[in-house]
């Protein structure tokens, strides 16, 4: 049995002069929350595109659910889906006629169930029938997250999900990785947030000037840093902390 969605051997890539991956390696456990953490820059996104057949690598191999990325891309794009880092909804249609759209795009059977079950599971049914236009931040990016799970895809790719969200928003991300991951949907997830990928991932990998230079779970890492200093200190709670008490406190009034 493949225990491995994803396998990445010795990727390479430049872009004219600069090389952005030298040498890449990792695998993807299924069924797990991957987190690849790394600056600006740093070729995330380029490992996105490699291992969503967008774009060609210069070197090394990668597979996707068993496929060769660069031998059998229509393999990889029938068990896989892509959410990038800005929302590709339609704005002059309802949320409904998005998810619609996607499943007629897919060829699948009874198109506006599988939007109803999608509404719901995002609780987006309130704002089901209005423009995409009208909706906040969040409930943009929870649409073009159900988006991506039309047709039940093995992989779902998160290109740095939660940018430019508010604190509340990005719980509602959070959860809904989660609930993927418990679900059985593996999860391949970049970020430059730490609290982020140490919140979600079962493993994590640190991609610097082009090489994956640490690799695995939370405690892994931490056993890379010497033992912590051990203090007493008064804890001030930080301002994400304060702002979703302050707003907890409203909906409950």
């Amino acid at each position: 049995m493949q225990t491995n969605a994803i396998q990445v051997n010795g990727l390479h890539k430049s872009y004219k002069q600069l090389q952005v991956l030298k040498g890449v390696d990792f695998e993807v456990q299924n069924g797990s929350i991957f987190a690849l953490l790394g600056s600006n820059g740093a070729g995330k996104t380029t490992i996105v595109k490699i291992l969503t057949t967008l774009l060609e690598q210069d070197g090394g191999t990668a597979a996707v659910n068993g496929f060769d990325v660069a031998s059998k891309p229509d393999n990889v794009r029938q068990s896989i889906s892509l959410t990038g880092q800005f929302a590709a909804v339609d704005e002059i249609l309802t949320g409904r006629e998005n998810l619609i759209m996607i499943a007629r795009l897919r060829h699948l059977d009874n198109p506006r169930q599988i939007s109803d079950d999608l509404l719901n599971r995002f609780s987006l049914n309130d704002a089901a029938d209005r423009r995409v236009s009208t909706y906040s931040g969040g409930m943009r990016r929870r649409l073009d997250i159900a988006m991506s799970l039309v047709g039940k895809p093995q992989i779902i790719f998160l290109d740095e999900p939660t940018t430019g969200l508010d604190p509340e928003a990005r719980l509602e991300v959070w959860k809904i990785v989660k609930e993927l991951a418990n679900n059985g949907t593996t999860v391949f997830l970049t970020t430059q947030y730490l609290d982020e990928a140490e919140q979600l991932a079962n493993r994590i990998a640190i991609l610097h000037e082009g090489k994956i230079i640490a690799n695995g779970t939370l405690a892994d890492l931490k056993k890379l840093f010497p033992p912590a200093k051990v203090e007493y200190i008064e804890k001030q709670p930080n301002l994400e902390e304060i702002f979703l008490a302050i707003i907890g406190k409203k909906e409950k009034i």
